[in-house]
């Protein structure tokens, strides 16, 4: 090959990395001014907001919901928000939470979460798949709302429901959640990813250890232990 002409060669490589890169840069200044005006705009909505990253820790929380926990968005990003769930609530909050993020599957669920005053407050998340331009899976984002006043308004956990439900094992909690909101046991397996088979057999494990024999008597005491409404 001439010397001229490799040289014309090394000169449009160059000239197309340089043209990449401007495109890359172009497409990140993008990015972070989608983010920012994001931010500008969740910060100002009156409800709570968070975001997690592929590898489902939290990245971002917006203001109302950093004044709802009287701690900074370092304090809380990452894992450091669990530091704010109820004892009786961790185990499953954070599995239906990372159950619903290996599958990336929209979720909904109420825990109890320490406000700014030391006070444990009952909130609903929800929680939606979130993805890049290109397709790739980004991670998760959601809302909160505080729910206490309308739970206590509806009524008050039966502290006896309360005690045998918290001793079932997570996912017999789980199943009985889902059964509770109508679910076959069939739907429930599926949306578990669990065999028809083993969720039926925790069906009858949840029967036995709350001493009922029926579907209704195990929805009232999903009601009654405040695990969904009525």
């Amino acid at each position: 090959m001439a010397p001229g002409k490799h040289l014309d060669q090394v000169g449009e490589l160059r000239e197309k990395l340089a043209q990449l890169q401007a495109e890359l840069q172009r497409h990140r200044d993008r990015q972070q001014s989608g983010e920012a005006h994001f931010r500008l705009l969740a910060d100002a909505a009156p409800v709570m907001i968070w975001m997690s990253g592929p590898d489902a820790l939290c990245t971002y929380f917006n203001r109302a919901w950093l004044e709802f926990r009287g701690r900074a968005l370092d304090e809380e990003a990452g894992n450091g928000w669990t530091e704010g769930l109820h004892p009786d609530d961790r185990s499953l909050c954070l599995e239906t939470y990372l159950k619903a993020f290996g599958v990336r599957q929209p979720f909904r669920m109420r825990y109890r979460l320490r406000r700014a005053d030391g006070e444990y407050s009952w909130v609903e998340i929800a929680g939606l798949p979130r993805c890049e331009d290109g397709g790739a899976f980004a991670g998760f984002m959601g809302s909160a709302i505080d729910i206490s006043d309308r739970k206590r308004s509806l009524f008050a956990p039966d502290q006896e429901s309360v005690r045998l439900v918290f001793a079932l094992t997570e996912r017999e909690r789980q199943v009985l959640v889902l059964i509770a909101q109508g679910k076959s046991t069939k739907e429930t397996a599926s949306q578990l990813g669990i065999s028809y088979k083993t969720a039926d057999s925790h069906r009858s494990r949840i029967l036995e250890k709350l001493g009922v024999h029926e579907t209704a008597s195990m929805v009232r005491y999903a009601i009654r232990a405040g695990l969904i409404e009525a």
